[in-house]
This record gives structure tokens, C-alpha cells and sequence, in this order.
């Protein structure tokens, strides 16, 4: 079992930047990758960024390409999202996940419990 704690979403002018956290914890030994994935009302959940743990290699969403950063913190845990140059486009619910494999070669999924980003006009 792999626990995801996110934080830092909040109200933020357009133009503005935010910067989110996920914090993992349990099974962490065996997350070999991680992202964010954002939904906004009436919409379905969709991919923002990801960064594969062993490599450090990324990749993101073109809506967001050149304007969010994910990167790994290894002393916390943890992967983070900087934000910069938001949009109202931007405002969701974002949400961290992680890639779990296991003894016997299967991909597990897990998610946090996600954390508001609201961008206004």
C-alpha cells in the first residue's frame, strides 16, 4: 500500500504561480513513477505531468508544457508541481499518483485525495 498526501492548492490570480506537493509514504520502495492529473467541473480527469523515479524523466501535457515544472524530492518523498503562469483554464482539482510494481509484475495505481487550484480572471 503506497499513501499520497497532497497539498498546496489555493486561489491564485491570473498570472500567478503555485506550487503543489505530494507526499508519499507506505510502499514507497516500489513507485517507480509518478504524476498529476487535474479534473474541473463537469469534465473528465485528465493528465498534466509525469516523472519516471529512476531516471528523473518527465513529460507533460501541452496545455501546460513550459509553464509547470514536476521534479522528485528524495529527502521528503515527495514530487512536486510548480505552476507558473496560470490560467482560469487551469482551475481543477489536482491529483497526485503513483505507479506501483509488484512482486508478480503488476502495475498498482494510486491517488491522493486531491487538492483545489482556482485561478481567477
Amino acid at each position: 500500500q503506497v499513501q499520497l498526501v497532497e497539498s498546496g492548492g489555493g486561489l491564485v490570480q491570473s498570472g500567478g504561480s503555485l506550487r503543489l506537493s505530494c507526499a508519499a509514504s507506505g510502499q514507497t520502495e516500489r513507485v517507480y513513477g509518478m504524476g498529476w492529473f487535474r479534473q474541473a467541473p463537469g469534465k473528465e480527469r485528465e493528465f498534466v505531468a509525469a516523472i519516471a523515479l529512476n531516471l528523473g524523466s518527465t513529460r507533460y501535457a501541452d496545455s501546460v508544457e513550459g509553464r509547470f515544472t514536476i521534479s522528485r524530492n528524495d529527502a521528503k518523498n515527495s514530487v512536486d508541481l510548480q505552476m507558473n503562469s496560470l490560467k482560469p483554464e487551469d482551475t481543477a482539482v489536482y491529483y497526485c499518483n503513483a505507479l506501483v510494481s509488484t512482486s508478480d509484475h503488476r502495475t498498482l495505481s494510486y491517488w491522493g485525495q486531491g487538492t483545489q487550484v482556482t485561478v481567477s480572471s
